[in-house]
């Protein structure tokens, strides 16, 4: 299957480190050849690479990792295919506009009979039953909520409510966001990691780096990682229990649903 990767950080914040341990694992250090993608939040707007080409090999992934665009929230997507062909369109993270804002999303895992749940304003554009339960996703919040609910936690609940009709139909992982939270949902995989004040070194899993984070922050600084593995071999990773969705906000958990 896929791999997933995010980040949620309360300052501008490069995810180069992370990126590169996720890209070597695109055909390297692991099976998934068949594309990646990458979305950056800058304010307002959604900075998004994709190439269906093995990450481990892609020219526009190495532009990705020397580049260290700042971001406060990021969704990354290495893929396997077992939907859909491999070709742009189909490479994660997918994205769609609601309330005026960005909304992205990347899944990992196969759902049965979902192209059978009906959708209204949001089509997919490729053929992977990933883009169709996001496509049908949104177009239950916007019918939900026409427009953006006051409480926050009313939409989260309504998403985890969302979330788990799809998790009946398979294995959903995925990583979502409205520029102003990160939602994680681990249905089978998936883990997290928050880097605080006081920083240490760590070490990449697939790649021989290592970051002294306490050279690199403040000591204000916090940054949330989301992966379907762990990236790194000495930091204590917590492994979220299946079926439970959690979001993130300026790289804190700011709410759980689930087991």
């Amino acid at each position: 299957m896929c791999e997933l990767l995010g980040m949620s950080a309360n300052v501008p914040t490069d995810i180069c480190f992370s990126f590169t341990g996720l890209m070597q694992r695109g055909g390297c250090t692991g099976p998934h050849r068949d594309g990646w993608g990458i979305a950056f939040y800058e304010g307002r707007g959604c900075r998004s690479f994709h190439d269906p080409s093995p990450s481990a090999e892609s020219e526009i992934a190495r532009l990705v990792q020397r580049y260290a665009i700042k971001s406060l929230m990021v969704i990354s997507h290495i893929r396997r295919a077992n939907r859909g062909r491999v070709c742009l369109e189909n490479t994660h993270p997918f994205s769609r506009e609601l309330w005026g804002r960005h909304w992205v999303f990347a899944h990992n895992g196969q759902l049965q009979g979902v192209k059978r749940l009906p959708l209204g304003f949001y089509r997919p554009i490729g053929t992977t039953d990933s883009e169709h339960a996001f496509c049908w996703l949104l177009d239950r919040i916007r019918t939900r909520f026409p427009e953006p609910p006051r409480r926050s936690a009313v939409l989260w609940q309504h998403i985890y409510a969302l979330t788990q009709e799809l998790n009946l139909l398979g294995v959903l992982n995925y990583l979502l966001s409205d520029a102003r939270y990160l939602y994680a949902h681990g249905g089978t995989q998936l883990s997290w990691l928050t880097r605080r004040a006081p920083f240490g070194r760590a070490q990449l899993m697939d790649a021989d780096m290592t970051v002294d984070f306490q050279q690199e922050t403040t000591p204000n600084d916090i940054v949330t990682v989301v992966a379907t593995r762990p990236l790194t071999d000495n930091e204590a990773w917590t492994v979220v229990p299946p079926g439970t969705l959690t979001i993130f906000s300026a790289g804190e958990r700011v709410a759980t649903f689930g087991p």
